[in-house]
């Protein structure tokens, strides 16, 4: 058994110089385990259209959300290591539900293997126009005069929009009352219909909404205001100095994808990335542009992994 089992890896190992030469030679899946229409799927889609093009081979989206975005990992962390798997993520779903999860299924730093950091997200707190506090102090003074009666939607238990709100609770000393969703976008229909008033989310989702007037923003999570949106205060401008929050979308691949495979991904998103019309899509929807190399995508996840296990310490914030 042992000398077949040795066989069989040395002939694999044979083949992957091969297998990266005349790779792809088929449609290659990305897997997201977050809600169509989400941030992250927003840049995925875009910049996956554009790889398609550069790699000679479409780029399929497959969403898998729930959870949080924890059954579209373990999904993940079992796919074949061949390069036709890529996950489009947030970086949530590598460094918070992991430590919030003991039973999470699977290892960021083990399972997956970085392929780039697509861009950064601003962040904005959004409520329905019905909602009486138009401005954060206004929602403070609300959320201190009724503790607990304001709801607030999220796309599930440690998804970064419960985070972020969590983070504000503490920072305005208020306590809000958590409503969890299948994924983020089944929240942003339930603020925008009126049935949850308020959440934070990241851009574009909810632009379509605030420019037809069925969303107020009440702040953005940046330190400054938000290019796209310079009528926006910041959180910290309105009386929670130094507050802010924000997130990355990325690339990765299950662990032990060959290197020549990932060298042709990082490659192939990158020009995506850098090309103009692609980057102006991006930045106009309100993106950071990024594309990182994997290294450097590797150095930011191990940073962020560490800084989320404290915050969620500091914070008290568990997976029940």
């Amino acid at each position: 058994m042992k000398r077949k089992l040795a066989g069989a890896l040395v002939g694999l190992l044979l083949a992957m110089p091969a297998m990266a030469q005349t790779y792809p030679n088929h449609t290659i899946r990305v897997l997201e385990p977050l809600a169509a229409a989400s941030a992250v799927d927003t840049v995925t889609r875009i910049v996956a259209e554009k790889m398609g093009q550069i790699l000679g081979q479409s780029l399929y989206v497959d969403n898998q959300p729930g959870a949080a975005g924890l059954l579209g990992m373990r999904a993940g962390a079992r796919a074949a290591p061949d390069g036709y798997t890529v996950l489009a993520v947030n970086d949530s779903v590598l460094t918070v539900l992991p430590n919030m999860r003991k039973d999470a299924g699977y290892d960021p730093r083990k399972d997956f293997v970085p392929i780039t950091l697509l861009a950064r997200l601003h962040w904005v707190m959004i409520s329905n126009p019905s909602f009486p506090a138009k401005t954060l102090p206004e929602f403070i003074a609300l959320a201190k005069a009724k503790p607990g009666s304001i709801d607030y939607g999220t796309g599930g238990q440690g998804s970064p929009q419960h985070i972020a709100m969590e983070l504000l609770m503490r920072a305005a000393d208020i306590k809000l009352t958590h409503v969890p969703f299948r994924g983020v976008t089944q929240a942003l229909t339930d603020v925008v219909s009126g049935h949850v008033p308020v959440m934070f989310i990241a851009l574009p989702g909810p632009m379509a909404f605030y420019e037809s007037k069925q969303l107020n923003f009440m702040a953005s999570a940046d330190l400054k205001r938000v290019g796209t949106l310079p009528a926006v205060p910041t959180i910290a401008e309105q009386g929670l100095p130094g507050f802010e929050f924000n997130a990355w979308a990325a690339f990765f691949a299950p662990a032990n994808t060959p290197p020549a495979i990932i060298e042709k991904l990082n490659k192939a998103a990158r020009e995506a990335l850098a090309d103009p019309v692609i980057n102006k899509q991006l930045t106009d929807l309100g993106y950071e542009v990024v594309g990182s190399t994997p290294d450097e995508l590797r150095t930011i996840l191990a940073k962020d992994f560490d800084a989320k296990a404290e915050l969620l310490r500091v914070a008290n914030i568990h997976a029940d």
